[in-house]
């Protein structure tokens, strides 16, 4: 008889690490969440210990897998077998998701980084990205991606920059370079391991999403040699076997998050678009398998959705807004407006549209994302009176997230696409009502809000060929919710041209 066959969806986020287990028919059994801590040295400079994410999510797996002995401890009647269970644990198949654009450099022979890991949020660089926009035409036709601060590139050239003997030791090859992902893969496997994934590489803007190979103009644009980069392997792939309390796990998929959180949805098909609520919200549209030319005009930037085993790549029209549930969380922790998040639906309900007349919050902390792509652009609140309140604030940041997602999708035509929706925020019914009536389409939220995770290990079952791509939208049909609420067109225009003369005021024109 075979072994037992478990998955885990190794989840690596901007303030967390997680790990979740499912069985064979992909059922949640055990997880664990890791927080890590977030640094700012400096204004508009976010940055995270290398260190302290691979140890969280260390500790995350060895939670669920010390949780997976109990269980299977408990399965087995007769305590004689008990020194079976040593000998025959079960397959763990594995899948990583990660943060995108972060990215680390560490030394090949110590594993030590060589500077904190600089977080896709981060915008020290809007000068240097500033000065390249010359570049913009030749950069979008190669990687499909604006140039601005929130992608990889910079950050890496800045990290060598920051010290001679950093730039000295990458030229001579002592280096290494990578996004999240490469840098578990790495950890994982004692520093024999040195991979990343298309979709990964391709949020660098080093990537040649045509070519689906590291760029040399690219390269030498930013001064980066090209031995610090990992090698660049579709998203399902053999990457890498390591064991872990006894366990021998087999990591056979890794994508980006927002990949992850697409496959998830099962949007396999063009078309079918998705939308994740987490620190920022991340709205993709599957294109399909074509390497169409992206409308640079609408704001949307080309990616790669997914790379699969039989060789398919599928691309991606995607949106990118930096603050959803980091706003929300501003207004918890530096404003102390509410103590539970849970809160914030109730106080957004507690105010009528006319309490809310004219009142806009633009959360452009760390610049504006997709459509704008304005680095230096900064969060305002505008519309204010004297009865403007703690609950004014809430639900305008709850409005706001729902007009930069109207921002992504205006300029497309969705009336018949469904927005399926996930992550942490998408559990605000308030917000996806107001969502549903300011866009005007279905918003589908799934039962599941974990569909970054489930997705990776779907990637994972797929690549296995227990599951094919049929098979996987059975289990994305589970219970959903469907929200249809309808604003009159007179109402969307009044709502969303007063967010767009909001946004005007903020931008830097």
């Amino acid at each position: 008889m075979s072994k037992k066959k478990y998955f885990l969806a190794i989840d690596q986020g901007t303030s967390s690490s997680r790990a979740i287990l499912y069985d064979s028919n992909l059922n949640e059994i055990t997880k664990s969440q890791i927080e890590f801590k977030q640094y700012y040295p400096h204004k508009d400079w976010v940055e995270h210990d290398p260190e302290e994410i691979y140890s969280s999510q260390l500790q995350a797996i060895q939670v669920v897998l010390n949780n997976l002995k109990k269980i299977l401890e408990n399965e087995i009647q007769d305590k004689a077998l008990n020194n079976a269970l040593n000998v025959e644990l079960p397959e763990i198949y594995a899948g990583i998701t990660n943060q995108r654009e972060t990215v680390i450099i560490w030394d090949r022979k110590t594993s030590k980084p060589v500077y904190p890991a600089i977080v896709w949020q981060d915008s020290r660089t809007v000068e240097y990205c500033t000065q390249l926009k010359n570049r913009s035409e030749l950069i979008q036709s190669k990687t499909g991606l604006a140039i601005d601060t929130y992608f990889s590139a910079s950050k890496i050239k800045w990290i060598l920059d920051s010290d001679p003997e950093i730039r000295a030791r990458a030229e001579a090859g002592e280096l290494a370079c990578g996004t999240v992902d490469t840098w578990l893969l790495w950890k994982f496997s004692n520093g024999t391991v040195h991979k990343t994934d298309y979709t990964n590489a391709s949020r660098t803007m080093l990537f040649n999403i045509n070519h689906l190979n590291w760029d040399e103009e690219l390269l030498n644009i930013f001064n980066i040699p090209r031995s610090l980069m990992a090698e660049a392997l579709p998203s399902q792939a053999d990457y890498l076997d390591f064991n872990l309390d006894g366990f021998n796990i087999k990591v056979r998929a890794v994508a980006g998050d927002q990949s992850a959180s697409l496959f998830g949805h099962g949007c396999f098909k063009p078309n079918q678009a998705k939308c994740t609520f987490g620190t920022g919200a991340f709205f993709l549209l599957n294109i399909g398998s074509q390497n169409i030319d992206q409308n640079a005009e609408i704001g949307l930037l080309k990616t790669i959705a997914f790379a699969l085993a039989d060789g398919s790549v599928h691309y991606a029209l995607e949106g990118s807004i930096f603050i959803a549930g980091s706003g929300i969380n501003w207004l918890k922790n530096s404003l102390g407006i509410f103590e539970s998040v849970a809160e914030t639906e109730a106080m957004a309900r507690s105010l009528s549209e006319e309490d809310m007349t004219g009142l806009y919050l633009v959360p452009a902390f760390t610049g504006l994302g997709a459509p704008y792509w304005d680095m230096k652009a900064r969060a305002a609140v505008l519309g204010m009176s004297l009865d403007t309140g703690k609950a004014h604030l809430v639900r305008a940041m709850l409005e706001a997230v729902a007009y930069q997602v109207k921002d992504l999708i205006s300029s497309l035509n969705l009336k018949e696409t469904i927005l399926n929706v996930d992550g942490g925020l998408a559990v605000n019914n308030f917000l996806m009502e107001f969502m549903a009536g300011v866009l005007g389409v279905k918003v589908n939220r799934n039962e599941n809000l974990e569909l970054t995770a489930l997705g990776i290990v779907m990637m994972v079952a797929n690549a296995l060929g227990d599951y094919d791509l049929d098979d996987l939208l059975l289990i994305h049909k589970s219970k959903s919710e469907a929200f249809t609420e309808a604003y009159s067109h007179e109402k969307i225009v009044r709502l969303y041209t007063g967010w767009q003369r909001a946004v005007a005021s903020v931008r830097n024109l």
